[in-house]
């Protein structure tokens, strides 16, 4: 209480108002699978550093920003493909997860030293065999030694001084010539130029003519020098400046390999598929520093505004190693069991391709779903068949899952329409047909399992056909209103966090009542909720009967919350019959 002991006007602001919930984001899948790389570089104190991040979740809020953090697409692997196909479908921003990276073929090229100089990367757009290509390196022009320049000592490293005019600033060109070589044929020369650039510690690395370097086949990888010294941070009147090892240009040109050398990959790691552990991860894993860093399935329960989780790379076949039929259903069960404990995320699955030798018909599909798969949950969906996509790093087209492309379904609808709306009667962007082309006769027999179905109309393009979930409740057969409940709840939850410790009375209760009155409010005029009046739609009960003296002497206060969901129109029915005009029944 505030205290009025001298004379005066006193000024007091009170808290009385409403305190509007705030609705939550509905679009952020978590995807999980294989990718070219898990690491970026960064800038830290002038110095590139690696930060490496295998098994734990990372933003991307573009197809660009994925290419920079995991890399170019990986031929065989379906999650580069998945995110791909999330943002070509109205996706916005999602987590990805590398539980397993596939480096491409590549090949360190070493100075006339024999330390490491440039790193020789194969182009996948265009190598799609690992160990195919080979190179060689031949014409290599040094440095040439400034004029001015003069021997006044050496430094730590043994490298000679320079002084004079020609400073250490001039950047002279140096390059060489780079042989691309595949089936004993030569394929590209390269006429490679190079340049110091002291302001960004790289190496500037083009063609000659001053075109910047642009290969079908490789990629050149920069090279970081450092100058003789380099300032310490300030710590009083002690500073000295902090030596590192110097790294010249000269150091960064290759030496001469005359004979042809192949590009290399560890094929034998590649073929090696993860397990249920790799997937589900580690809450207690640590990074390169000792920091906490869960990795999995585990790390997303630490994230609180996911709402789907896809994992299409359960299904990847890597050089003829085929996922494991029980280790996809255990996967499947960690999934919805994952959703199902949060309550706030769905599960997108989808239908393996092959199963027992044979492609995946109706029936199978059916019997899989009812035996094998065998899940009864509101927090995941199916979808079959698999989609055919153009896969740019073979440029051929091939069968994917479509749990990726689904969720970016889900977003484009959630942003056009809103959550309320089943994500269904959509097309699928970037799906140039369908593994299998089912009738509706088929899918009869997989929607009253909750199987929801790809199909492909004339003149209609490809659509998704279907959305339900898995659960066997009625209340919980469609997935607008699993989805719905999902974002009230969490609304709601999050909007109300200001009521805990307050005095729990007749006042509190009627400010609870206000605020999630407003916002159902909200919702059914945004026709979230079903009914001609909000009477109809909704009822908030906080009052002494949900809160009567027992249960508030154990500190609980109880808001009871009904919801009349709008549910698809899955059925649409016309009954038509002859009419013989006005009079006629007379």
């Amino acid at each position: 209480m505030p205290e009025y002991l001298a004379p005066g006007v006193y000024m007091e602001e009170r808290d009385d108002g409403p305190k509007p919930i705030e609705g939550v984001g509905t679009a952020m899948p978590a995807f999980i699978g294989f990718t070219e790389r898990a690491h970026r570089y960064e800038l830290v104190d002038g110095e590139r550093k690696r930060q490496d991040y295998p098994g734990s979740p990372e933003l991307v809020t573009s197809w660009n920003q994925y290419l920079q953090k995991f890399g170019d697409f990986v031929p065989g692997t379906f999650l580069p493909l998945a995110v791909y196909g999330y943002f070509q479908n109205g996706g916005t921003r999602c987590y990805v997860i590398s539980v397993k990276q596939f480096p491409p073929a590549k090949l360190q090229l070493q100075n006339t030293k024999g330390e490491p100089a440039l790193l020789v990367t194969a182009l996948k757009t265009k190598v799609t065999e690992p160990n195919s290509l080979q190179i060689k390196v031949t014409d290599v022009q040094p440095p040439a030694m400034p004029a001015s320049q003069t021997s006044t000592g050496s430094s730590g490293s043994g490298q000679p001084q320079v002084s004079g005019s020609a400073s250490s600033s001039t950047s002279p060109e140096v390059g060489f010539t780079l042989e691309v070589w595949r089936d004993e044929k030569r394929i590209e020369v390269l006429s490679v130029v190079m340049a110091e650039n002291p302001d960004s510690g790289l190496v500037k690395i083009g063609l000659k003519g001053g075109r910047q370097f642009v290969s079908d086949y490789v990629a050149l990888s920069d090279y970081e020098y450092r100058p003789d010294t380099k300032p310490a941070k300030k710590s009083g009147a002690k500073d000295k400046p902090e030596t590192k090892t110097k790294k010249r240009l000269e150091d960064a040109v290759p030496a001469a390999l005359e004979s042809l050398t192949s590009l290399a990959v560890d094929t034998e790691s590649r073929n090696i598929l993860p397990g249920e552990s790799e997937y589900q991860g580690n809450l207690r894993a640590t990074n390169q520093n000792g920091e906490p860093k869960p990795t999995g399935i585990e790390a997303l329960e630490a994230l609180d505004d996911v709402t789907m989780m896809v994992i299409p790379d359960l299904m990847t076949q890597l050089n003829g190693a085929k996922p494991d039929e029980q280790t996809i259903i255990n996967v499947q069960q960690i999934m919805f069991t994952h959703c199902a404990k949060m309550q706030d995320r769905v599960a997108i699955l989808d239908v393996p391709l092959i199963l027992d030798g044979m492609n995946v018909g109706p029936l199978v599909a059916k019997e899989y779903r009812r035996s094998k798969m065998n899940i009864d949950s509101s927090y995941a969906a199916l979808y079959y068949p698999w989609i055919k996509v153009v896969d740019p790093a073979t440029n051929q087209t091939i069968d994917m899952p479509p749990s990726g492309h689904i969720a970016g379904i889900w977003a484009r609808n959630d942003i056009t329409r809103g959550v309320h709306k089943a994500p269904a009667n959509e097309v699928v962007r970037g799906a140039v047909g369908l593994a299998y082309n089912m009738t509706k006769g088929e899918q009869e027999v997989l929607n009253p399992e909750g199987v929801n179905c790809i199909r492909s109309f004339p003149g209609m393009g490809i659509r998704v056909w279907g959305a339900r979930t898995l659960s066997s409740n009625p209340s919980w057969r469609y997935l607008n209103v699993r989805r719905l409940f999902n974002y009230a709840e969490k609304s709601i939850e999050r909007g109300t966090q200001w009521v805990v410790f307050e005095p729990n009375d007749h006042r509190l209760w009627g400010k609870v009542r206000r605020d999630v009155t407003a916002f159902l409010l909200t919702m059914w005029r945004d026709g979230m909720l079903f009914g001609l009046s909000p009477e109809e739609a909704f009822f908030v009960r906080c009052d002494e009967t949900t809160n009567p003296r027992e249960s508030r002497d154990l500190g609980r206060l109880i808001v009871e919350i009904g919801m009349a969901p709008v549910k698809p129109a899955e059925f649409v029915i016309f009954r038509i019959s002859q009419w013989a005009g006005p009079g006629a029944e007379e």
